[in-house]
């Protein structure tokens, strides 16, 4: 629930590739020569355990050798894959070729504006805009972040808002990828830009409505932490506004927003295991924040605000959470009262304001279900969707008086879909569907649900989907994440479908350490039962082969971030299970980086992972650290990226990982670092730069499974 780092799934292909098939490419990378990294051991003394990190300078990314070896990476990776350029540009023109290069978001309603954005062929980014009354106004150009991107090689939008009078925009740009911004003003009257820049922020924005003041967030900056809140008078410097907000506490991280109502800022700062709320009224921009609810070990909450009360989706005496509310005069857990009670089976995720009717995500057996509940209490349902894995979520919806839901929907089979549902008439209208080229049809593929029992009995749910009429066993991708509560959920690729079509399966392994279960799930997948995470991996891919669906030869896995810890530690666990493994941004590395508390996100971790600095958790987490437990035997073929000014997982990681793994592997297959020199956690910025970078991660998939010049049906 507060997962702070993603992962992103991709897929694979099918067939089973012949010895003759995989011999070009096995031979061409053992005649290549793999930059070394040096040797300089640093010893580590803690707990009575002496630790010997070869590779610990690779640190210092200052240092110009440290830059010349990721280079000389990047360089033997792409004379390693130098065979499969030809592949990489079909690929590439395949995944660009069902994307409409001219598009559109749909718009939604805030006060008297269609806020949207959209695409334009060629260009990377988006463009921001809206229309007055009706979306066949004409159009007014917010951001063309184009525009603003040119002659920058990462250029992100990390967040924006547009103030009560609906004449100003603040709009944070992060031009390193490593999630630290500039904020900027324009006047949407004039289109001008202001003078007014706030030079380092990070976080949440959110306008106070006497349309000039903004409430920001700031970073430490050792830890890159979001830690303070500041107040900008539109006109005054930078340098003079005022700090509201602190938190001095290391495992805490602050946001700011305003409610629903556009009634009350809100400053949230939370911790794995607790949260806290402060508040003032948003048109009272000078007032003290007041402390909704204090924080307490073990309570998360979160707060909005309808009518006369807070709402508070609460976990307090309420594992899988219970909705409660407390009165707006006098706030506080001593004077609230029951709306949603608790369920053992049912996990209560988020809910939703309307005039008549309250609207609840929840989550049960893994999957999002959509409760509308009149305000009455009486007459309340779940919306149908009808495929058996699939995502559902309440989209945008800023509309009080309105009996109008705004929902998204896709599945692995279903393209993203926009929906306006009606709660009172029960009637849904698609509102878009996104488009896509190329003869696409969902007939033509399969998706399929069913639970691998695990090593422990625990039911651990699995999705897949497959093209119509593939020979079995066949290429499987398998793809996890299971860490932080984050789900992951059965949604729909285009680009996957350039695996789909060369016959692999891909499949996705919900494993404890989401939430897809309840909260239980993640309770055991976290701190000292964080090996459940691998070996309920490790268990769907031998339930993957024991029902046919694929063999161990033709098995791929990919994660990335903490899913990229998950890689390191099956390869560890299971080398053999696997044909090739992809880890992206991979956070490998732990008891270096958890001891460590000036790497960012690392004091915030402890309720993760568990502290280092205490005995017990040290030693559990020795004892699956992928960079820790790497052996002299032999590794399937892997694939691991980096992000030079990555500040969530360090490119130090993956390249010291990269560098024992090639010190003590005893097999010939390949290993390959791919360091992305000018971004960050997330990779390239720009939609035709990503194509690229997935282009090459299916051409080193297809390559090893003998696919590589199989051409899509």
């Amino acid at each position: 629930m507060l997962a702070r780092v993603r992962s992103f799934a991709l897929g694979l292909a099918a067939f089973v590739p012949s010895i003759a098939a995989q011999a070009p490419a096995t031979s061409q990378a053992a005649a290549l020569t793999p930059p070394i990294a040096a040797v300089r051991p640093h010893r580590f003394d803690e707990h009575g355990n002496v630790r010997i990190d070869q590779y610990y300078w690779l640190k210092e990314r200052s240092n110009p050798e440290v830059i010349k070896y990721l280079e000389d990476e990047n360089a033997y990776t792409k004379a390693v894959m130098a065979h499969t350029e030809a592949l990489q540009g079909r690929l590439y023109d395949e995944l660009k070729g069902r994307v409409l290069q001219n598009d559109q978001s749909v718009p939604f309603r805030e006060g008297n504006y269609f806020y949207y954005t959209r695409l334009v062929e060629g260009k990377n980014y988006p463009i921001y805009a809206r229309k007055r009354g009706s979306v066949s106004a004409p159009e007014e150009i917010m951001i063309d972040a184009n525009a603003l991107a040119e002659g920058k090689a990462t250029f992100l939008i990390r967040g924006w808002d547009v103030s009560s009078g609906e004449d100003l925009l603040a709009f944070a740009v992060d031009t390193t990828g490593g999630r630290v911004s500039s904020i900027r003003f324009k006047n949407l009257r004039t289109g001008e830009m202001l003078s007014d820049v706030i030079p380092r922020a990070i976080g949440g924005i959110a306008w106070a409505e006497d349309n000039r003041t903004l409430f920001y967030t700031k970073p430490d900056s050792v830890s890159v932490r979001p830690y303070q809140v500041y107040r900008h008078k539109l006109g005054t410097p930078a340098a003079t506004d005022q700090m509201v907000y602190e938190d001095k506490d290391e495992t805490y991280y602050v946001g700011v927003s305003k409610t629903k109502s556009r009634a009350y800022i809100m400053i949230q700062s939370s911790q794995t295991m607790a949260t806290e709320f402060s508040y003032i009224r948003a048109d009272q921009p000078d007032a003290p924040f007041r402390i909704l609810i204090p924080r307490e070990r073990g309570h998360e909450y979160s707060a909005n605000h309808f009518g006369d009360y807070f709402y508070i989706l609460s976990n307090d005496h309420a594992k899988n959470f219970r909705l409660m509310r407390t009165p707006v005069a006098r706030p506080g857990r001593d004077n609230w009262e029951e709306v949603i009670p608790h369920r053992a089976d049912v996990l209560l995720e988020d809910f939703e304001f309307f005039r008549d009717y309250l609207v609840l995500t929840e989550r049960k057996d893994g999957l999002v279900q959509l409760r509308v509940r009149p305000w009455t209490g009486q007459n309340e349902y779940y919306l149908d969707f009808g495929e058996p894995a699939y995502l559902a979520y309440v989209s945008t919806n800023l509309e009080f008086d309105t009996p109008v839901l705004r929902y998204g929907y896709t599945s692995l089979t279903t393209p993203s879909s926009t929906f306006d549902y009606d709660m009172k008439t029960r009637q849904k209208t698609l509102l878009k569907r996104d488009q896509i080229l190329g003869g696409f049809d969902p007939a033509n593929y399969v998706t399929e649900r069913f639970y691998t029992i695990a090593r422990d009995g625990a039911r651990v749910p699995v999705s897949l989907v497959y093209r119509k009429g593939i020979a079995r066993p066949a290429p499987l991708l398998l793809t996890g994440y299971g860490s932080y509560g984050s789900s992951s959920d059965p949604t729909f690729s285009s680009d996957r479908l350039s695996l789909l079509d060369r016959g692999f399966v891909f499949a996705i392994a919900h494993i404890r350490g989401g939430s897809e279960m309840g909260r239980a799930w993640y309770e055991n997948g976290r701190q000292l039962q964080k090996k459940n995470t691998f070996t309920d991996f490790i268990d769907v891919a031998d339930d993957l082969i024991r029902r046919g669906y694929t063999s161990s030869n033709r098995l791929f896995a990919r994660g990335a971030s903490a899913g990229g810890l998950l890689m390191g530690a099956v390869v560890n666990m299971r080398p053999e299970l696997f044909r090739g493994v992809i880890a992206g941004v991979p956070y490998v590395d732990v008891i270096t980086t958890m001891m460590d508390s000036t790497i960012p996100l690392t004091t915030g971790e402890y309720d993760e992972w568990g502290n280092p600095h205490d005995s017990t958790f040290y030693r559990y987490m020795l004892s699956y650290s992928p960079y820790d437990n790497v052996e002299r035997k032999a590794y399937p073929n892997l694939l691991i990226t980096a992000g030079l000014y990555d500040t969530q997982v360090l490119y130090v990681e993956p390249a010291k990982w990269t560098a024992r793994l090639r010190a003590m592997k005893t097999d010939n297959n390949r290993l390959i670092l791919r360091t992305n020199m000018e971004a960050g956690h997330g990779g390239a910025s720009g939609r035709y730069k990503r194509w690229h970078d997935v282009a090459f991660e299916y051409a080193f998939l297809l390559d090893l499974a003998g696919l590589g010049d199989k051409p899509t049906p």
